[in-house]
């Protein structure tokens, strides 16, 4: 066997490099102080061991903002009056801190690693999950949307339409990975148009005869 064969041999023989997925873990909602300081809003169960020091997330910004594709890296994340509050590399003041309300942080993750926190998933694992409304499917998930108030579950009903779910405890009660579906519990008027409200009859005329002033 030549050298070149023997090369593309152990090539092949060598695991492929596992995909890489994010997981979403916080909004950066407010400027704390005037020293950088951001309050965190949390979509992780584990915010110490995600905003250890020199943790480095990927921000989800408007493309108008400067921010745009650039990471940052975490210099330190504390509890102020119960608040989740992060400092980070670059950011000395509350201008810059302003700057970056409102931006998403994500990290990356192995795409074939399950999630160790409660009521978290990774986008590849609810993509193409059953939905199932009163034990009947409705639809399929077609992609997730995340949006700065919250997820949307974007559901395609098989009819061309697509169904905006927002992804809330009260309205997908249940995700069930290895079955293969999540239940919906929508609201009245999501997956179907509500029938419009009766005309309202005008009020019968009276067969009594008006009174008068006559004595």
């Amino acid at each position: 066997m030549s050298e070149e064969s023997s090369e593309r041999a152990r090539a092949s023989a060598r695991p492929p490099h596992p995909a890489k997925t994010q997981l979403r873990v916080g909004r950066l909602v407010k400027a704390h102080g005037l020293k950088g300081a951001l309050k965190v809003e949390l979509y992780t169960d584990d915010p110490d061991g995600r905003f250890h020091t020199g943790a480095v997330f990927t921000l989800q910004v408007p493309d108008s903002s400067p921010w745009f594709g650039k990471t940052v890296t975490v210099r330190e994340f504390k509890w102020m009056n119960s608040h989740p509050v992060v400092f980070l590399e670059g950011i000395e003041d509350r201008e810059g801190a302003e700057s970056l309300v409102r931006a998403i942080l994500w990290i990356d993750q192995d795409a074939d690693a399950e999630s160790a926190e409660e009521d978290a998933w990774f986008d590849h694992q609810l993509v193409g999950l059953s939905v199932i409304r009163d034990g009947a499917v409705v639809g399929r998930v077609a992609r997730v949307d995340h949006m700065p108030a919250q997820d949307l579950l974007i559901v395609d009903t098989g009819d061309d339409n697509e169904v905006l779910v927002p992804f809330v405890k009260a309205i997908v009660p249940e995700v069930d990975i290895r079955g293969g579906r999540v239940v919906v519990t929508p609201p009245a008027g999501l997956f179907e148009e509500l029938p419009a409200d009766e005309p309202t009859a005008p009020a019968p005329l009276s067969d009594a005869a008006p009174a008068t002033d006559e004595d």
